[in-house]
């Protein structure tokens, strides 16, 4: 189903998150072991010999893409997971208030045992699940950190969103 509007013709909807760690193999352990990813295939490697990657990547002319790995999270979502190797590559993990700051969002059914589960494999976990008020209500969350330090987030909410649950029954346009 085509989203429809004034937005992006044709657009359907997510194909895939994208983001570049600094070990692939600990980031593939991580992905695997402790989240539940399925490995799907890799590419690579890949260099920037004639500039091509600098246009079309945003990367810096030279760059090696060392390799990217897919992996199936969830049974829907898609990882693309690269290490690069660049020149003047900034190493520093943005924290979600930076420019560029971001975190992916899994949802899990029991967020207290998804959490447990998460402190017995050694992650860090930042804080204590939160209850969400306002339209998020009926939601709990908690953020925690991959290995390299990267933002995940684990919510939940069973019985659904106020915001979801107040649009019930009524025109979403």
């Amino acid at each position: 189903m085509t989203v429809s509007g004034s937005g992006l013709p044709g657009l359907v909807g997510l194909d895939h998150v994208g983001f570049t760690v600094p070990d692939l193999e600990e980031a593939s352990s991580f992905l695997r072991d402790v989240l539940g990813c399925e490995y799907l295939y890799s590419l690579g490697p890949f260099e920037d010999r004639d500039g091509s990657m600098a246009k079309r990547l945003n990367v810096p002319a030279g760059t090696v893409m060392k390799e990217l790995r897919f992996f199936r999270c969830g049974g829907a979502a898609i990882f693309e997971v690269f290490e690069y190797q660049a020149a003047s590559q900034a190493t520093r993990v943005p924290r979600n208030c930076d420019v560029g700051g971001h975190h992916v969002a899994l949802y899990v059914d029991d967020l207290d045992v998804a959490v447990a589960d998460l402190r017995t494999k050694g992650v860090t976990v930042l804080g204590e699940p939160t209850a969400s008020a306002g339209p998020s209500l009926g939601q709990r969350w908690v953020y925690f950190l991959a290995p390299w330090g990267m933002q995940f987030e684990l919510v939940s909410y069973p019985q659904g969103k106020a915001f979801d649950r107040n649009r019930k029954g009524r025109d979403p346009r």
